[in-house]
């Protein structure tokens, strides 16, 4: 992992005022004593390595020293210049996963849609950007055939420069990309130009576009193969990752359809090697590295790579009310971020609804007057009228039924209209015909008896019941039920069992002469009912409650989102201040301890790796591509793919879906859940239509808690007013 890089070479890497855009290319004549000349900085065959590994920690560390002190850019706190920091700024707060409740100059902006071309943080990030886009391009003029024989390179070190060089040209290309997302027409720069003080041109969106995909196309074949590069460095799957974001985004960036190039890079990623994490919470950890499903990270380490941005940021920052900091492996809580609700609903076992807990709930029972009402006293409740079980005339036409469980053989029981002996109704002869202050009648076994009385004919029946679940749903399809196990204690017939999607039904002595479904599906059962539908494979809890007139059921999955990983106590889900923090859920997502519960190198600078890209992300943008009618991709693999993702989420197949749910809006709140907080939400919405003036809004878009469209002008950021001023070449993006 290239986690040190020294402190490095103000030569090459000097401050940048924020919205400077008449470049100097990092002007080669050093002014301190102490700056070395690239000659001195390239002196040694080991230098062009850790000039190498400065580019990758431009996307990491703020400055010369961590984690402040000589920062890269200046006119913002070192920590909001960080390029992680920045993006995630950019991509999370401007949308609905994440808001911030603190007051720094224009930040609360970001959520409600209203920035401006002079706002600090926008001009922080984009000065970060090409500042780091700067670094890659010295590097390679100090790296050409022509300067490496210069100083006399020997061969072998100078092929494996050329990966070196590979590499930079592939950190370029993706801090374009950058670039080319967030601010579409920006300012051009390659290794090509002249060094010293110029005004670069500005390049098209669609032309960028081009530049990018060529760049990464020459560079693939150079890189190294996948996996086969030291953790944190590029190689040919980060490559391709690049290209199939690309691609997938390119209606955006240049007005095309290119969802059969996506498919193309995302089957040759999926063919790399790489495998899904076991579990979901171990990619966000401080030991992340191990994981075999990220591609491509930007590495920390809470020794040699400290910063106020990074997962530091992320980590700290959700952390305040009630929440303990330790338990994020951290030592305090900075208080400001959270997810909105509109997140936190797509997970609804989180927010009280179905999805993980009750699916459906049993329904109370109707009160019925008296005169409806018929009693069973009898020996095992101690002949106790007052305690007698109750018979109801749902329709109040003299026949009353109920279920009762008798808890005793050889049980005796009589019939009364009241809660006494008076007008008790016995079996003389025990020939199903009741008479007055008749005998008792007998039950030769203890069970779970259906009653039925009838006063019109002045006879009873009762029949021993054992409960199953049948249907298409279970395991024994409709030939044979799932038994189902009396519980006293609730009162309930109860099963946890595994369902699969179909229908259910509840039967009695595995038999078709007694069976309940539910006409309305609303929890209250009708005997031959309506099949009673399950959507999704998964473990559920079913209760069968039949000590109520309206005989009724629940349906409970034990089946939860792992993915819905958010603090809530003292908690409030709505959001009415955003300066306050128990508002709102924040996510504990990101945390700086181990998959095996130890802390980090450090208390306060997080070791944990931030995943930018990882194979989940691929399998939906693959989805996405398919539904999109790319070639190269089908159907059948797109659904394997998303429920591959789901069943490593739920643990199970409960999660799973059919290939009618696999829609365009169903894929943009699955990006949602799988990868939330890592710097993708911003993109996936402008290419669902939805960030600005979709149908879809959410707590304090356009700056109302209640959600509002905005001008489609906010779908890109501005080019920063000073960079604007200062660079004739330069015209804003419309509307600003």
């Amino acid at each position: 992992m290239i986690q040190s890089y020294k402190k490095l070479f103000f030569l090459l890497f000097g401050t940048v005022l924020i919205g400077t855009s008449c470049f100097n290319d990092l002007d080669t004549v050093p002014i301190d004593p102490d700056i070395q000349t690239a000659e001195l900085v390239f002196d040694s065959p080991e230098s062009y390595r850790q000039v190498l590994a400065k580019l990758y920690a431009g996307l990491a560390v703020s400055g010369q020293e961590g984690p402040a002190g000589q920062a890269d850019i200046s006119g913002i706190d070192e920590g909001f210049g960080q390029y992680l920091r920045g993006m995630w700024y950019h991509q999370e707060l401007s949308t609905d996963e994440a808001v911030i409740g603190w007051a720094d100059q224009t930040i609360g902006d970001f959520h409600e849609q209203d920035w401006t071309s002079s706002d600090v943080f926008i001009s922080a990030f984009y000065s970060r950007v090409f500042y780091q886009i700067s670094l890659c391009n010295e590097y390679l003029r100090e790296t050409t055939e022509e300067k490496l024989n210069s100083r006399g390179v020997e061969a072998t070190l100078k092929t494996e420069i050329q990966t070196y060089r590979a590499e930079a040209r592939f950190l370029r290309a993706l801090s374009y990309w950058h670039a080319l997302d967030h601010f579409r027409n920006v300012p051009f720069v390659t290794e090509e130009d002249v060094v010293g003080s110029f005004f670069p041109e500005q390049i098209a969106a669609a032309d960028l576009y081009n530049y990018i995909e060529s760049e990464l196309k020459e560079v693939e074949i150079i890189l190294a193969a996948p996996k086969a590069n030291e953790y944190g460095r590029a190689d040919q799957a980060a490559a391709w990752m690049v290209l199939a974001k690309l691609y997938l985004n390119a209606e955006v960036y240049a007005g095309k359809d290119a969802y059969t190039d996506c498919l193309t890079y995302c089957n040759k990623v999926i063919n790399a090697g790489y495998t899904l994490e076991q579990e979901y919470a171990h990619l966000f950890l401080a030991d992340n590295h191990r994981s075999n499903e990220i591609i491509f990270p930007v590495a920390f380490d809470g020794i040699n790579t400290r910063t106020w941005g990074g997962t530091t940021f992320i980590i700290h920052a959700a952390i305040g009310g009630n929440m303990d900091p330790t338990a994020s492996g951290v030592n305090d809580g900075w208080g400001g971020v959270r997810s909105t609700s509109a997140l936190v609903n797509k997970f609804p076992a989180v927010a009280g609804n179905s999805g993980g807990g009750l699916i459906v709930a049993a329904q109370s029972g109707e009160v019925y007057p008296v005169e409806q009402e018929y009693y069973v006293p009898g020996s095992f409740i101690m002949w106790n009228p007052a305690n007698a079980p109750t018979l109801i005339s749902v329709n109040n036409d003299g026949v009353y039924e109920g279920y009762i469980n008798v808890t005793e053989d050889n049980a005796e029981f009589k019939f009364t209209p009241a809660r006494n002996f008076s007008g008790n109704l016995g079996d003389n002869g025990a020939d199903g015909t009741l008479e007055a202050n008749g005998d008792n009648i007998q039950i030769a076994e203890a069970g779970f008896y259906l009653f039925n009385l009838d006063l019109n004919e002045m006879t009873y029946f009762v029949q021993k019941t054992e409960w199953g679940l049948i249907g298409s749903a279970t395991a024994g399809g409709w030939d044979s039920d799932q038994d189902m196990t009396y519980n006293a204690a609730t009162g309930a017939w109860e099963i946890v069992t595994v369902l699969n999607p179909g229908q259910i039904k509840f039967r009695a002595n595995d038999a078709l002469d007694l069976e309940y479904g539910d006409n309305m599906a609303d929890a209250i059962l009708d005997i031959g009912g309506t099949n009673i539908e399950i959507g999704s494979a998964g473990t559920y809890t079913i209760k069968l409650f039949l000590d109520t007139p309206d005989h009724t059921y629940s349906i409970e999955t034990q089946t939860v989102d792992s993915r819905a990983m958010f603090y809530t106590d003292g908690q409030t889900l709505e959001i009415s201040n955003i300066a306050e923090f128990i508002e709102g859920y924040p996510s504990i997502k990101f945390k700086n301890i181990t998959s095996n519960g130890e802390q980090g190198s450090n208390l306060t600078w997080a070791d944990t790796d931030f995943p930018m890209f990882r194979l989940a992300d691929v399998y939906l943008m693959y989805a996405e591509a398919v539904v999109q009618g790319g070639s190269g991709g089908d159907m059948g693999t797109a659904l394997g793919l998303v429920n591959d993702v789901r069943t490593r989420a739920y643990g199970e197949p409960g999660g799973n879906i059919t290939m009618a749910d696999l829609t365009m809006p169903f894929l943009l709140d699955e990006r949602g859940r799988e990868l939330h907080w890592e710097c993708h939400r911003r993109t996936d919405l402008v290419r669902f239509g939805q960030f600005t003036n979709g149908d879809y809004l959410w707590p304090f878009k356009g700056g109302v808690p209640e959600g509002a469209t905005v001008s489609e002008t906010y779908d890109i950021y501005p080019i920063p007013a000073a960079d604007l001023g200062a660079n004739p070449n330069l015209d804003q993006n419309a509307g600003y």
